[in-house]
């Protein structure tokens, strides 16, 4: 029983804080969004929602609308089938619970003063704060999100029910735009905190420090 209490121990050590499968699936899930966000954009600039609101040529993937229809739907494919991956992952092996809650109002405050006095420093990358387990949980329902308005323009008959729900198609555009803003906008603060912290970025390339399953576990 001692031996076999130590083995476990020393599992648990060498437990990393992002596992290779979370790894993977990261950076598939990286280049997904590149793909859908440039290919969208050139969807966007053929029938604009907002006049005098284009993309430049130069960060659009695809030449033209057709082209760029067939970047999104090959994304598309690769962004569901990833996703739903890490979806199912995250609940069946506790990652989400562990990493995003519990939500405190007060770190959410103490982490928004200290960015506005641009005390940015985070020294323990294997702890969220507050705000980051905000954005985390919005850019995921915001990915959900983004799969149920693109049905519904995608198959705008067959999903007509959805296409309803959703206002209309325009409404659907509009709600599908709103979300890929959302996205954007986690994607600049995400790498723009990798910039400003490297050693968030290496952790994701080599899987971060070993946690202690001590601390863990009185989480």
């Amino acid at each position: 029983m001692i031996g076999s209490g130590s083995i476990s121990g020393r599992v648990a050590l060498r437990r990393r804080l992002h596992p290779w499968p979370v790894r993977i699936m990261h950076w598939v899930n990286a280049a997904a969004m590149v793909i859908m966000i440039g290919s969208g954009w050139g969807i966007y600039n053929d029938s604009v929602i907002f006049h005098g609101l284009e993309f430049p040529k130069g960060i659009v993937l695809g030449s033209w609308a057709a082209q760029s229809l067939l970047w999104h739907f090959a994304g598309m494919w690769l962004l569901v089938v990833n996703g739903a991956a890490y979806l199912i992952y995250g609940f069946a092996t506790g990652r989400f619970r562990e990493r995003l809650l519990p939500i405190r109002v007060a770190d959410v405050l103490q982490t928004v003063r200290d960015t506005l006095r641009l005390k940015i420093a985070h020294n323990d990358i294997t702890i969220y704060n507050g705000v980051q387990k905000i954005l985390y949980i919005v850019v995921i329902l915001a990915g959900v999100a983004q799969v149920v308005t693109g049905l519904s323009m995608w198959k705008p008959v067959q999903f007509s029910g959805l296409v309803s729900l959703l206002g209309g198609f325009q409404s659907a555009r509009l709600l599908h735009f709103t979300g890929m803003s959302i996205i954007v906008g986690f994607l600049v603060v995400h790498v723009l905190l990798a910039v400003l912290v490297p050693s968030t970025l290496w952790a994701m390339v080599t899987g971060g420090p070993k946690l202690d399953p001590s601390r863990e576990a009185g989480r």
